[in-house]
């Protein structure tokens, strides 16, 4: 083999092992893979803020959907997962706002950022252990679920449960950038409570729920019942008509069938009838001859023999009609003559009424002149009878008035002590009298403080009031009269002084008009008088 030979084989052998050695080398991330190419030496840099001076590897090559040739011995490739984590979250007894204990149960989808800055720091701190990202993560949205529990109600959290997961995943953003992850979503799966809260709190809307259902439940069952039932109706009435139908087809056959098995009698029956025609027929020509006899042989001579009879019997009742007329005729005028005649005897008896009234009048005016004439003479004699009763009257009081002048001048000559003793005798009839409603009494009861004085001070009021009565009908004043005759005479006939004998006269004549059942008891002041 010649040299040129081995040459060329050896530069094509160099080169294809440069080409498999960069094949090799030649690496291309996957769509959800990020190499980190490392190997360059870090340069030295210091913060401008604190002036601390530190390496900045951010040299490091970041290729993401791209190739990349790793140099040998030089550079060192690795590979980061960039597909999303699907991390379950729980959290167990987290307090709620209002101090109950709320257990949570969520899942977040969670990644490594898109970005260089992102990579980087996701591979500084998971690269090695990138299965650390589920438990880091777990840490961080437990925290943060802690967190926002602790400041929202559970009612709060069930009500809106994406604005909880928003206020969580906010919450952990920070935490979770600063190590390169990037939270895609987070979602509560379950939340339940320590004893029986959710329970409770969701009751009244169970309750209300399963009364709801209920009444569904009911409506629909009715509306399944009133189906049910126009189902049946429609099925009752189907049935009716096809029995109806049924009914009207038979009845048709039966009635074809009948007719067909009465064709040969009824064709009979017309034949029958066609031959009864016939016979009416010749019988009505034959009943029409007969008639043509009869009329020819009986009918007309009768007829004519009728009529003759008819024309005597009118003649008859014409002769009778005009034998009537002249009758009335007759009697119309007897009745004229009769209503003249009467007419003739009515003007005589009223002439002779008149003439009888005529004298009636006179007569009572014969009578009433007398009767003037008689009353006249009794007026007459009345006023001749008062004027003498008048003169009677008169000369009575003139009588009367002599008498008592005559009495009154025997008086003024019998002088004072005739009018005492009369006085005197006419006392005990004034005490009578002033004790008389008193003795009709038939039973009466005094009671007072007076004791019995009180009756007998009544009968002397009395006695005294009859005085008084005596001076304004007579004007004679009685006790005037008595002093008067006692002051002249000093102390009386029986020596006794004026005062002792007027009481004397009086308890006297108490004494004598008072029964002995009606005299006072003065000893209990009560007196009882029966009559």
């Amino acid at each position: 083999m010649s040299p040129v030979v081995i040459a060329v084989l050896g530069v094509v052998v160099l080169a294809v092992l440069l080409a498999l050695v960069v094949v090799s080398r030649y690496k291309v991330a996957g769509p959800s893979e990020a190499f980190i190419v490392t190997g360059r030496r870090g340069k030295k840099s210091t913060d401008p803020e604190t002036g601390r001076v530190f390496t900045d590897n951010s040299g490091q090559k970041v290729v993401v959907g791209g190739g990349v040739f790793v140099v040998p011995f030089v550079q060192q490739r690795f590979t980061l997962d960039l597909s999303s984590r699907h991390i379950p979250v729980a959290v167990r007894g987290a307090v709620t706002l209002r101090g109950v204990k709320a257990n949570l149960e969520g899942v977040a989808i969670v990644k490594v950022g898109g970005t260089e800055d992102a990579i980087r720091a996701a591979a500084q701190r998971f690269l090695m252990q990138q299965d650390g990202i589920v438990g880091f993560t777990q840490e961080v949205l437990s925290g943060a679920l802690r967190a926002i529990v602790g400041r929202m109600s559970v009612e709060d959290v069930i009500r809106d449960r994406a604005a909880f997961a928003g206020q969580v995943a906010e919450e952990a953003e920070a935490s979770l950038s600063g190590q390169g992850l990037v939270l895609d979503a987070f979602q509560i799966q379950d939340i339940t409570t320590e004893g029986s809260y959710l329970e409770d709190l969701g009751r009244p809307e169970a309750a209300r729920a399963k009364q709801e259902a209920d009444i569904a439940e009911a409506v629909a069952r009715r509306a399944a019942e009133q189906a049910r039932l126009k189902a049946e109706e429609e099925i009752a009435v189907a049935q009716r008509t096809l029995y109806l139908k049924q009914a009207e087809i038979k009845a048709e056959t039966d009635q074809a069938a009948a007719r067909a098995n009465a064709s040969g009698p009824l064709a009979e029956a017309a034949r029958q009838q066609d031959i009864l025609a016939e016979h009416e027929k010749v019988a009505e020509r034959q009943a029409a001859l007969k008639d043509r006899q009869l009329d020819t042989e009986v009918r007309k001579p009768a007829d004519a023999q009728r009529y003759a009879a008819e024309q005597e019997s009118e003649a008859r009742r014409v002769a009778r009609v005009k034998q009537a007329e002249a009758e009335r005729a007759a009697e119309i005028a007897a009745a004229q003559a009769e209503a003249e005649r009467a007419r003739l005897t009515g003007e005589g008896e009223k002439q002779r009424r008149g003439a009888l009234a005529e004298a009636e009048a006179i007569e009572g005016l014969k009578q009433g002149e007398a009767e003037r004439s008689r009353r006249a003479a009794i007026a007459e004699a009345v006023r001749l009878e008062g004027e003498a009763e008048a003169a009677a009257i008169g000369a009575k009081g003139s009588a009367e008035a002599e008498a008592m002048r005559q009495k009154a001048d025997a008086f003024g000559q019998y002088g004072e002590a005739a009018v005492l003793q009369m006085l005197v005798e006419v006392l005990p009839q004034v005490v009578a009298k002033a004790s008389e409603p008193l003795a009709a009494v038939d039973k009466m009861t005094v009671i007072s403080t007076d004791g019995a004085s009180r009756l007998s001070r009544t009968v002397a009021d009395n006695v005294a009031q009859g005085v008084e009565l005596l001076n304004s009908t007579t004007g004679v004043d009685l006790a005037s009269l008595l002093r008067n005759i006692t002051a002249k005479d000093g102390a009386g006939t029986d020596g006794a002084p004026a005062t002792d004998r007027d009481e004397h006269l009086d308890r006297q004549g108490r004494h004598e008009h008072l029964g002995r059942r009606d005299r006072p008891d003065p000893r209990n002041g009560k007196v009882e008088i029966t009559g």
